[in-house]
Formats: C-alpha cells, sequence, structure tokens
C-alpha cells in the first residue's frame, strides 16, 4: 500500500475542485477573503487586486491544506486501534467497498443522507487580515459537502490503510496541491472565470460520472488486492517531485 500512487490523491483534488458544491461558490469565496466584490475584480486596480487576491488565497489554501493534512495523520493513529480491536480485520478490504459506495453515490446511482447535507461553518464576517482568510480555509477544510467528501473520505481510506503517519502526511498533502492549484488559478483569472462558467457548468454531469467511476476502479482494485496495477498502467507522472523535499 506505500506503493500506491500520489497521482490518484492530486487527481482527488482536482475533481473535487470541479465538483458542484465547490465550483459555483469559488467567486462567493474569493470575495469573501478579499474583501473585493465581483464588479470590483472588473474595474478596480487590477495590481492591487492580483496582489490581495494571491496572498488571502494563498492564506486559505494553508487553512485548508492543515485540516486535510491533520486528517490525513490523524485517519493512520485511528487505523492502528481499529486494526489492533477487530483482530487484524483487512481494513482496505473495508475500505474498497466503502470507495466503492461512494463512487455509486456520486454519479448519482443513489443516495447518502449523511453525504446529502451540508455540515460546513457558516462565518457571518471574515476575521480581519491575512490570518482571517486562514481562519476561512479552515473552516472550509472542516467542512464536510455532499462533493467532496467521497473524494476526501477516499484518500483518507487509502491514507489510513497504509499504516504511516509520514504517508498519510504526504498523501492528504498532494490532495490538498490537487484542490490548491485550480483555486488559486481560478482566483487570480477571476473574470475570464465567471465568463466561461455557463459553458463549465455543461460538462458538470460528465465530471461526476468520471469522479464516480474512479472512485468505484480504485475501489475494485483494493478489494481485489490489485493496487499494484496502478503503478503499472497509471504512474505517478512526476507528482513525486513534488514531495521530494520530504524522506
Amino acid at each position: 500500500m506505500s506503493e500506491i500512487s500520489y497521482s490518484l490523491a492530486f487527481l482527488a483534488g482536482i475533481l473535487s475542485f470541479l465538483s458542484p458544491c465547490i465550483l459555483p461558490l469559488i467567486p462567493s469565496y474569493v470575495s469573501f477573503i478579499t474583501g473585493i466584490s465581483l464588479e470590483e475584480f472588473k474595474t478596480g486596480n487590477k495590481a492591487l487586486i492580483r496582489k490581495l487576491t494571491t496572498i488571502n488565497s494563498l492564506s486559505f489554501i494553508s487553512g485548508f491544506s492543515t485540516v486535510f493534512i491533520l486528517l490525513g495523520v490523524f485517519s493512520t493513529f485511528m487505523s492502528r486501534l481499529l486494526y489492533a480491536s477487530f483482530f487484524g480485520i483487512r481494513l482496505y478490504h473495508v475500505g474498497g467497498v466503502i470507495i466503492i459506495i461512494f463512487g455509486l453515490y456520486v454519479m448519482g446511482i443513489f443516495k447518502i443522507d449523511f453525504l446529502s447535507k451540508e455540515h460546513r461553518v457558516h462565518l457571518k464576517s471574515k476575521p480581519r487580515g491575512y490570518i482571517g482568510s486562514f481562519v476561512v480555509g479552515l473552516t472550509f477544510g472542516a467542512g464536510w459537502t455532499p462533493c467532496i467528501g467521497p473524494m476526501l473520505g477516499s484518500i483518507l481510506f487509502v491514507a489510513a490503510t497504509a499504516g504511516s503517519a509520514f504517508y498519510g502526511f504526504k498523501l492528504l498533502l498532494i490532495y490538498s496541491i490537487g484542490l490548491a492549484i485550480p483555486f488559486l488559478a481560478t482566483s487570480l483569472t477571476m473574470n475570464y472565470f465567471l465568463s466561461h462558467y455557463t459553458a463549465i457548468q455543461k460538462y458538470m454531469r460528465v465530471i461526476m460520472v468520471l469522479s464516480g467511476l474512479l472512485l468505484i476502479a480504485f475501489g475494485v482494485l483494493l478489494l481485489t488486492d490489485s493496487v499494484t496495477l496502478l503503478l503499472r498502467y497509471a504512474p505517478d507522472l512526476g507528482i513525486d517531485n513534488l514531495i521530494a523535499p520530504f524522506p
């Protein structure tokens, strides 16, 4: 399990960003953390807007990344406890079943009530400054929304089955990077995003079906002890270079 491709976590982060309960909210989040209205994005001082957007977005990203990484580390400790409690149950088999269920849910095959309810913390007003943007990122990361839940949950199951807290750290770091890159790119090109969002919406259903199929395929690999096939047919594509500084 320690050889699972980090590319899967990176792709899961991107698909989480593209989910229909995250993508439509991006303009609101960017406006909230920067204090810049959508109209000001079109008419305001471009240099100042870019500076405020970059720093606040990075603070926001740091916030949700902190939550996700801590969840990744915590999941490995919990897996050891469960392993001992259930006399060595093969957790990745359980994870495989749950990930397949997540995939069917994402595809819209059936509903799961607790995933269909929004649990994000709502802030009526943003705390001041860049620290405030970090706090907003923490609340975003702590939320459990219908779309991001299955993707994040699946990566957490992978981290849990590895049994290594540091591996969980790295895996959720890559997931966070996958979510962070399109968020930062979108926040810095807000006008372009707003003008093309209607066209993007047309492909939402396709994105969700592909996301669900990805989860189902990976769940089957876990369930059948065939995870090593990922290394043969889906190499890391250079993602390992992102974590090269970490041993």
